[in-house]
């Protein structure tokens, strides 16, 4: 399963600096408030619950009983800090693996299954319903598992242990406001570090960006595909999808191409292991003009990218803003391209 949404860039920017919480309850050192037990600390998130609107009986609802879980705590330690190795495994494997038979037919079938929505979507958001699809495949399998960890004992385990303190403290008073809404306990289950539903959204995601795409009046991204697919694409909205421009596209390449005099030198302040594999940005005008050949229609004044994930000779891709777009959902390149690639593949 994917890391959840805008989780994954965090992770990965952690360091991997304070010891797992012991089994006698102890919290682990943070550098961001005092140290305490684990129902102390509850009792501070349950106050700031309280002081942001939230009822004494959702509240009590949803900490009763509560533990630190272990599990999850090992789980967030296991994840890597900022990556110091060179180089970078094969794309192609993983594209085999993520784009296949199976991701592709179970894409045409969530379109087939929900009639009218790609058209209403494309319309109100702007943003291809293959892509959004993409994203749903990728996500959860099309909603087959969609994570069974309770999320309110992730969520309060993460902010107790430190690390990343005050981002799991508010997501997990955000949950606490989404039970307040009307939403069951039993529909709060999700990833390990606290993403649920079909998009895998972070409580505030759904709290800002949950849409109601098949007008019933509620946003169940746990059971409405229309729901989920309508969520999506406010969120690559609000990400800055540009309509009308293709994430990418495929790319020739000459081989006596000079790739250095069109290296970008800018540092990403986000993902720059992503972003460092990236060239230049340049009009695709320009990008003829120095002989890649784009492969597929997109409009000259386009700016784009050059990625060429596996090196000279392999597939090469001209990519534009919209795949930083697909990034914002989970900063991988191989995550990116597999979901336009996806995309692509679903609409044929």
């Amino acid at each position: 399963m994917k890391f959840p949404v805008r989780i994954a860039a965090v992770l990965a920017s952690l360091a991997l600096c304070a010891p797992i919480a012991s089994a006698s309850g102890q919290a682990p050192a943070s550098d961001t408030a005092p140290d305490m037990g684990f129902d102390a600390y509850l009792q501070l998130l349950a106050a700031k619950a309280r002081g942001e609107g939230v009822s004494e009986a959702t509240i009590e609802r949803m900490t009763a009983g509560l533990t630190p879980n272990q599990r999850v705590i090992a789980l967030d330690r296991s994840q890597p800090g900022t990556p110091t190795r060179s180089g970078y495994p094969a794309m192609a494997p993983y594209i085999a693996n993520h784009v296949d038979s199976a991701r592709i037919t179970g894409g045409k079938r969530v379109i087939a299954s929900v009639p009218g929505l790609g058209a209403m979507i494309e319309r109100e958001y702007g943003v291809p319903i293959e892509v959004v699809v993409a994203i749903f495949g990728h996500e959860t399998n099309y909603g087959s598992y969609t994570g069974d960890f309770d999320l309110a004992r992730s969520l309060a385990t993460l902010a107790w242990e430190g690390r990343r303190r005050d981002f799991f403290a508010g997501e997990f008073v955000d949950l606490l406001k989404i039970a307040d809404s009307g939403v069951p306990r039993y529909r709060l289950t999700g990833s390990w570090a606290g993403a649920f539903g079909y998009p895998q959204f972070m409580p505030s995601i759904y709290l800002r960006l949950a849409k109601d795409g098949d007008g019933d009046g509620a946003a169940n991204i746990w059971s409405s595909r229309a729901d989920a697919l309508a969520s999506i694409a406010n969120y690559f909205r609000d990400a800055g999808w540009r309509p009308g421009q293709p994430w990418g596209v495929r790319a020739a390449v000459p081989a006596s191409f000079d790739r250095a005099s069109v290296a970008s030198k800018l540092v990403s302040p986000v993902c720059p292991r992503v972003h460092e594999r990236h060239s230049q940005w340049k009009t695709v005008r320009e990008w003829r003009s120095l002989g890649i050949q784009p492969l597929a229609p997109i409009g000259d004044d386009v700016m784009a990218s050059l990625f060429e994930p596996d090196g000279p000779g392999t597939p090469a891709y001209l990519l534009t803003g919209n795949y930083r777009v697909i990034t914002e959902y989970n900063c991988s390149n191989y995550y990116a391209l597999s979901v336009g690639l996806l995309a692509d593949e679903i609409t044929q």
